[in-house]
């Protein structure tokens, strides 16, 4: 690279169980700075058939064309391997999902070669401890096609100098909407389903118990499975260059019924929101371009 960065090349997907068992037992007394490390992965090509797969766990027609949603999916192991690093300064183990920004620049086949890169940036203080982002980037050939970026909150995590203050949240207008756009029954076996199609087996997800080693009542639903049936739900009038911004308010438990509230907003935009009751689970925005 030639600017000091160091490179880890992957020449397959890692095994995610592995590098979640991994980093749980190098949790404890991480700190210090973010290391200089960029993940790739190259020459990619997608399994239809787990496209397929994903596609009907998270509601979406079934086509070539990838939801920017699974290029996260294929940019997450890359992130979870940077994280389960023993020089990453975050315990892996516990780590919360508090917003994630996506941007699509085109359309992407699923015949297409892709070229996969994760980056760790912007430590920074959290009221609750200790917050970062992941970066995630896809290109075909020498094109920029999709960019991703993951916020993780550590919980109690020492953080760095500096003014602790928590992102704003997003502006978003549905309240105009008399009845939610749709209802799901989402099944206590959703963690389960989606971590199958999407290799995130964080027990959080799929265990009870591990769930309320970490102060939930019992399993939460994927942060990026709701935002993944969000914009599905939404799909057949998404633009074809978009950006989409959410931020996770509160989780989804398992099993749980939650009312979708999208309202357009100009020529493919979209205000969106999750929630059952006064409980917010996601608010996001998404606007072309």
């Amino acid at each position: 690279m030639g600017d000091g960065t160091n490179t880890l090349n992957l020449g397959e997907s890692p095994s995610l169980a592995g590098l979640f068992a991994r980093a749980a037992l190098t949790a404890r007394g991480r700190s210090g700075p973010l290391p200089d490390l960029e993940v790739l992965r190259a020459g990619v090509r997608v399994d239809r058939t787990h496209l397929a797969a994903y596609d009907r766990v998270c509601g979406f027609t079934l086509h070539d064309t990838l939801p920017a949603t699974y290029l996260h999916v294929l940019v997450f192991p890359l992130q979870v391997t940077l994280m389960a690093e023993p020089g990453f300064p975050l315990a892996l183990p516990g780590l919360v999902h508090l917003r994630q920004r996506l941007a699509q620049h085109r359309p992407v086949d699923a015949g297409e070669v892709l070229d996969l890169r994760a980056t760790a940036t912007d430590l920074r203080p959290h009221p609750r401890g200790a917050q970062v982002d992941l970066v995630g980037e896809v290109r075909a050939g020498d094109e920029l096609v999709w960019e991703g970026r993951s916020t993780y909150l550590s919980r109690g995590a020492a953080a760095p100098p500096g003014d602790a203050a928590p992102e704003a949240p997003l502006d978003v207008d549905v309240d105009r909407l008399r009845h939610p756009t749709a209802t799901w029954r989402v099944p206590a076996d959703q963690g389960r389903r989606y971590a199958a199609v999407s290799g995130d087996v964080n027990p959080i997800h799929l265990n009870p118990l591990a769930a309320k080693a970490f102060g939930f009542p019992r399993a939460i639903a994927h942060g990026m499975w709701t935002m993944a049936h969000a914009l599905a739900s939404v799909e057949a009038r998404l633009p074809e260059r978009y950006a989409a911004d959410v931020v996770f308010r509160g989780p989804v438990l398992l099993p749980s019924t939650v009312d979708l509230l999208a309202r357009p907003v100009g020529p493919g935009g979209w205000d969106l929101m999750v929630r059952s009751g006064d409980l917010e689970h996601l608010r996001g925005t998404v606007r072309p371009g």
